[in-house]
C-alpha cells in the first residue's frame, strides 16, 4: 500500500497528479488526513476527501509514504508527531519515501536527507541539511523520490510508476497520458 498524506494547506495537483498516474498503474494508493476529518483544505481551497484518517490505519503494509508538498501543508506535516514517528519507523526498515516541494523539508528535519541528493521547491533546500540539492525536476538517491515543484507532479508520479511496476509500465502510462517531454 502506498500512502499519501493530507495537510491543511497541501499543494493539490502535486497530491492528486502522482496518486491519478499509481493508480493508473494499478498500484494501490491510501489518501491519509492528518487531522481528524476526511475532508482537508488544499492551498488552493480545494477540499479533497481523504480515504481515512491517520488513526484508522496500522501502516504494516506500507510500501511507500509520499509527502506532497504546498504551504502550510508542508509545515503541517512536519508538526504532525505521529507521522513523524511513521516516517522513522518506515525509513529503518528499509522502505522507499517520497516527497514533492516543500515536503522535503519533513525528511531534512528528521535527519533522512543526510548524504541524499535531492530536489525540492527552491528556497526550501536548506531544510535539507546534509543533502546535496540538484534542483532537478525529479530526483531519486536509492529509496528517496522527491520532486522539485508543481510542474515535477506528473513525473514524480511516473518515477514511482517505474520504481514498483518497470520502465515499460511508466512508458506505456506517458504515452497514453500524452506525455511526451
Amino acid at each position: 500500500m502506498i500512502y499519501t498524506f493530507f495537510a491543511p494547506g497541501f499543494e493539490e495537483v502535486e497530491a492528486l497528479a502522482p496518486i491519478d498516474i499509481m493508480r493508473r498503474a494499478g498500484l494501490q494508493v491510501k489518501t491519509v488526513s492528518i487531522t481528524d476529518q476526511l475532508t482537508v483544505m488544499g492551498a488552493h481551497g480545494i477540499g479533497v476527501v481523504a480515504d481515512s484518517l491517520f488513526a484508522d490505519n496500522d501502516y504494516s503494509d506500507a510500501e511507500l509514504l509520499f509527502l506532497p508538498g504546498g504551504m502550510p501543508g508542508a509545515t503541517n506535516l512536519d508538526a504532525c508527531q505521529p507521522l513523524r514517528d511513521l516516517i522513522m519507523a518506515h525509513n529503518a526498515q528499509g522502505k522507499p519515501l517520497a516527497a514533492i516541494c516543500a515536503a522535503p523539508l519533513v525528511y531534512g528535519n528528521l535527519g533522512l536527507a543526510e548524504g541524499k541528493k535531492m530536489t525540492c521547491y527552491p528556497g526550501f533546500e536548506k531544510y535539507l541539511t546534509g543533502a546535496e540539492y540538484t534542483a532537478a525536476l525529479t530526483q531519486r538517491d536509492g529509496l528517496m523520490f522527491t520532486g522539485k515543484g508543481p510542474g515535477a507532479a506528473l513525473q514524480l508520479g511516473y518515477d514511482l510508476v517505474e520504481y514498483f511496476c518497470g520502465a515499460d509500465t511508466a512508458n506505456d502510462l506517458k504515452k497514453g497520458m500524452m506525455y511526451d517531454f
